[in-house]
């Protein structure tokens, strides 16, 4: 059973003359365990497309279901890694308590979630940054932070737009990998938008 099905998705921006269609007739699933990789140009909806999809945004047709639930409000199961880590980080917390956050304030006293937290550090590579701020860091391992996060919070899904855009060529290169590393690693199902089409071959199952 498909764990995320989109049935004729469309987004249309302001109203009258001035309408603008985003999005239009959008239609696929996603299996669990899947990799699956969103191809298009600066412009084509992207973004838009991955805010419908994760309840950040309501659609203007059509629908989104997560687990057999049409997707209204951002769902428990779903995770995600924002393409400006700059701006996704909160600066004035440590990198330990940026990836705490999404855990709630008793994460810190549950031993539970402690251990959540720990594990999402150390596969990231960063088990020994925790007590940095994100200044600190450099954009690879700001990137890092936010993809600890998202894994600290469990997700089933974990949606991710353009999230390597904004560094380097071997930092990117790095980051795919670690992707892919920790999709085994905690058996997450992804959905990855990029403009990139050698990055999409690289890391998805499906494009």
């Amino acid at each position: 059973m498909p764990i995320v099905e989109v049935s004729n998705l469309g987004k249309v921006y302001g109203s009258g003359s001035t309408a603008f269609a985003a999005l239009e007739g959008i239609t696929f699933s996603v299996e669990p365990g899947e990799f699956v990789a969103i191809v298009g140009p600066s412009g084509a909806g992207k973004t838009t497309l991955l805010k419908c999809l994760s309840g950040l945004m309501q659609p203007t047709s059509g629908s989104v279901t997560v687990f057999g639930k049409r997707v209204t409000r951002p769902p428990r199961e779903v995770g995600v890694v924002f393409q400006d880590y700059s701006r996704s980080l909160m600066p004035w917390l440590t990198v330990r308590r940026n990836v705490e956050f999404p855990l709630g304030r008793a994460a810190r006293r549950d031993p539970q979630k402690a251990a959540r937290v720990d594990t999402a550090l150390q596969s990231v590579g960063l088990a020994d940054s925790h007590g940095k701020y994100p200044w600190q860091l450099s954009g690879g391992m700001q990137q890092r932070v936010a993809i600890a996060r998202a894994l600290a919070y469990e997700p089933s899904i974990l949606i991710m737009d353009e999230p390597f855009a904004s560094v380097d060529a071997q930092t990117r290169f790095e980051l795919e990998d670690l992707v892919l590393r920790v999709k085994d690693e905690f058996g997450v199902t992804i959905l990855f938008v990029t403009h990139d089409i050698d990055e999409a071959v690289y890391v998805s199952s499906r494009i």
